[in-house]
């Protein structure tokens, strides 16, 4: 055991010592702060015993009562009674201490999970009000913003929030500034700054002595998803298809407990399932070593419910950033990306940290999913009975002004339009129509969708749709995906990040390069030229109906023996002795895997990992 971990078992035990003895108001205290250097551990079940055992003492204990409301608003999908307790305590907390910002911070965050966005935001503004460079409030308050499409004053927000980060500053978490800002050294910036802030590497635990090389590669899939979300969806196939007899798999659960369908189909697919909910980051790290993980991949990055704290520990000699997270990590202990050279082209590989692995197609794997059987009429959908149909399925924060003004215009040049857009909240939808009307289009030509409970229904009322407009800086990904498996073209905008480069990914790997534009004026244009042009449309649906199938972006028998491939050449080089290094598939489907890894700025080397997939 580490001299570190030793002493905070120590601290710990004469926590629950002190505990029993009528403690000063400084005792108090300074188990809170005991507490809190838990819970940055990720020992939370430990940190949150000493918050509640405070309260126990002075149940109006200020520093108490944000802690422990922390810590409930960051888990998922928690019961609504708890959630509305901790709410409560977040205002006793504030009317405690009226002038304390992290109390309006806690309880901004609580309210975002109860989804009450405007309350939330209001939060953040009070808190924002008291201390203006309260740590990474900034990115937060902009991205409630955003979740309501509340635009006044956004562009020039947005630019202030990027000034700040590349000068150090921690303005923002990482994730919002996928959607705000399209530049790669801001968002390079920021991730480094969090890494630096909250993850840092760990001495804590000792470098993993190397292992002899073995003819099955043990790979952890890490994960707060293994349910019906849109990870699994795409993901669900390749667990599948992996080749049992040379890898192993082991899935890492963090996630809520969960027994729907996809759960059920995914879970099975393991050699072992392990739910590491209640774990630290650190036992978990320890629990992957224990079992001999060869290769970490992480699905979450910086998304809601991730871990990066397990990786910092090292919980593998190999770890690798996929799916989740379309960004770099700013991390020096996560070792590749997988990506494709669309998405990571060779001028941006400098705002990565990590190594790329380049696959020969979309980097993006999809499962192929069920298409409902049900068809809807434009009727029961909510669309005019005749007229065009624009339509754009993602989260209502990835609209920004310039991405809706560029949509008023297409609406103003094609007469009888409509726009279709997901209602991710109703103060979202008030605002959206505010805009448009403000910019001269009819609100009415705004048709908002709600949520349906079945992804196949979903899928079936793409068909609805003649056109699926893309946004910028943040692509459609799994969306644009499911558009185009049901049959939808998809109409992107090239942008500078990996985020903002996906939907130009998937189109490439169905060979439908034309709905690429590399300018927001080339976009709207033919938009325009669809709309008045059924048989360029109709031209283009074809060419995606006889690509669907023959194209590699649903091969998922193809994708798997490529990120195998690279799964390969990484064991290989590290049990040579070999630093990570680029590495690059082949697009070949033969039986013979060699992979080639970038051994300067110019040249390839190639590795022959010596075994047939």
């Amino acid at each position: 055991m580490s001299n570190l971990l030793t002493e905070e078992l120590a601290v710990f035990e004469e926590l629950q010592q002190t505990l029993q003895k009528k403690p000063s108001t400084a005792a108090l205290q300074a188990k809170c702060q005991d507490g809190l250097v838990l819970h940055r551990q990720g020992k939370i079940a430990e940190a949150e015993h000493i918050y509640l055992q405070v309260l126990g003492w002075d149940p109006t204990h200020v520093l108490a009562l944000h802690l422990l409301g922390l810590i409930t608003a960051q888990r998922r999908q928690i019961e609504l009674r708890r959630l509305e307790d901790t709410l409560a305590s977040c205002d006793r907390a504030i009317a405690c201490k009226p002038d304390d910002a992290g109390g309006y911070v806690n309880r901004g965050f609580v309210l975002e999970r109860l989804e009450r966005l405007e309350d939330a935001l209001a939060s953040y503004k009070k808190a924002i009000a008291l201390k203006p460079d309260y740590e990474f409030l900034s990115g937060a308050l902009l991205f409630a913003k955003m979740q309501i499409c509340d635009f006044t004053n956004a562009e020039h927000e947005f630019a202030r929030l990027s000034e700040r980060i590349l000068r150090g500053e921690k303005a923002s978490r990482p994730f919002p500034m996928l959607a705000i800002s399209g530049s790669l050294q801001v968002q390079r910036k920021t991730a480094e700054i969090w890494i630096r802030s909250r993850h840092l590497t760990s001495a804590a635990l000792p470098a993993i002595p190397k292992r002899p090389a073995r003819a099955k590669i043990r790979i952890g899939y890490f994960s707060a998803d293994y349910c019906d979300h849109v990870v699994m969806h795409l993901m669900a196939e390749l667990f599948e298809r992996h080749d049992k007899s040379k890898f192993g798999l082991i899935a890492f659960s963090f996630g809520p407990e969960s027994n729907d369908e996809m759960h059920r189909r995914t879970a099975t697919r393991f050699d072992e399932f392990i739910d590491v909910r209640n774990k630290s980051d650190e036992d978990v790290a320890l629990l992957c070593r224990n079992l001999e993980i060869d290769i970490a991949v992480d699905l979450m990055g910086f998304t809601a419910n991730g871990r990066p704290g397990i990786f910092a520990f090292r919980a593998a000699p190999i770890q690798v950033s996929y799916l989740g997270y379309s960004g770099t990590m700013g991390a020096d202990y996560i070792d590749y990306i997988v990506a494709d050279p669309i998405v990571i082209p060779e001028e941006s590989k400098q705002y990565y940290c990590e190594k790329i692995v380049y696959l020969p197609n979309s980097y993006q794997v999809n499962s192929r999913r069920s298409i409902s059987k049900k068809t809807f009429t434009r009727a029961e959908l909510g669309l005019p009975p005749v007229g065009f149909v624009f339509c754009c399925f993602n989260n209502n924060y990835k609209i920004t002004t310039r991405v809706l003004d560029s949509w008023i215009r297409i609406l103003k040049k094609v007469e009888g339009s409509v726009l279709w857009l997901f209602e991710s909240n109703e103060k979202a939808a008030s605002n959206l129509r505010q805009r448009v009307l403000t910019g001269g289009v009819n609100p009415e030509r705004l048709i908002f969708a709600k949520r349906l409970p079945l992804l196949g229904d979903h899928l079936s009322r793409y068909r609805s749709a003649d056109l699926f407009l893309d946004t910028l800086p943040y692509n459609a990904h799994a969306t644009a995906s499911d558009a185009l498996w049901a049959g939808l073209p998809v109409l992107t905008c090239l942008g500078e990040t990996f985020a903002g480069r996906v939907a130009a990914s998937l189109l490439d790997a169905l060979n439908l390069p034309e709905l690429v534009k590399t300018t927001p004026e080339a976009y709207e244009a033919f938009a325009i030229e669809l709309a008045e042009r059924p048989d360029r449309l109709k031209e283009i649906k074809q060419k995606l109906t006889n690509n669907r199938l023959t194209t590699p972006l649903f091969d998922t028998e193809r994708f798997t023996k490529h990120i195998e491939r690279a799964y390969i050449a990484m064991y290989e080089r590290y049990h040579v002795g070999l630093p990570p290094c680029d590495i690059f598939v082949p697009n070949s489907t033969t039986t013979i895997s060699r992979a080639l890894c970038r051994t300067d700025s110019t040249s390839w080397t190639e590795v022959d990992p010596g075994r047939d997939l």
